[in-house]
């Protein structure tokens, strides 16, 4: 519950910072031009999906989720040794080597470390990008409002069944199908005119 708790309010923070951040936007830029890149970055970050999709294997598991496994499975004592021996051909993330371990830690740690880890690892991320194209260009109560509602049901599914729906679901299909949607949403933002 601490892991979910710091995770939605990250991203709940995030969601109103992007939603800012979109608001901000067409007082910089005429609202047709917000309008015209928000979809132009919609199409992109579709393309970029569907095009990584077609690209994986279907049932294999991504490097990323094995490297996050293998290090909750079996954390490492000593980060510094490993690293000189191994030179710096792999990227660690700081926070890894010298974060204790759940056990070791309080409630509110694991609520901390789940904010920091949840906002920074999200900043510049492709929802915090679509939040501010849709916060410029439609209702800003109603862009956090639903940005909030996903967040919550996504971090919900990914603290309570993660592991079973990635065996379940495969990362190629996660991926096809948000860039078709990305796809429908940047057309939708392309042709379809502002009010």
């Amino acid at each position: 519950s601490m892991v979910f708790g710091g995770a939605i309010l990250a991203l709940i923070v995030m969601t109103i910072l992007s939603t800012m951040m979109g608001l901000v936007l067409p007082s910089v830029l005429p609202k047709q031009y917000t309008h015209l890149f928000g979809g132009i970055l919609f199409l992109y970050f579709g393309i970029k999906l569907v095009y990584e999709s077609r690209q994986m294997q279907a049932d294999k598991v991504s490097e990323e989720l094995e490297e996050v496994e293998e290090e909750l499975l079996h954390p490492k004592k000593d980060e510094g040794a490993g690293d000189e021996e191994q030179g710096s051909s792999k990227k660690k993330a700081p926070s890894s080597a010298n974060a204790p371990r759940p056990q070791d830690m309080s409630n509110v740690q694991v609520f901390v470390q789940s904010f920091t880890l949840t906002f920074l690892a999200e900043w510049g991320d492709r929802s915090q990008i679509a939040t501010i194209a849709l916060a410029a260009a439609n209702n800003p109560y109603g862009v956090t409002l639903g940005g909030c509602m996903g967040h919550s049901v996504c971090t919900g599914l990914a603290v309570l069944g993660g592991r079973m729906l990635a065996a379940r679901i495969s990362e190629k299909t996660v991926s096809f199908y948000g860039g078709l949607i990305f796809l429908g949403f940047g057309l939708h933002s392309i042709f379809i005119e502002t009010e």
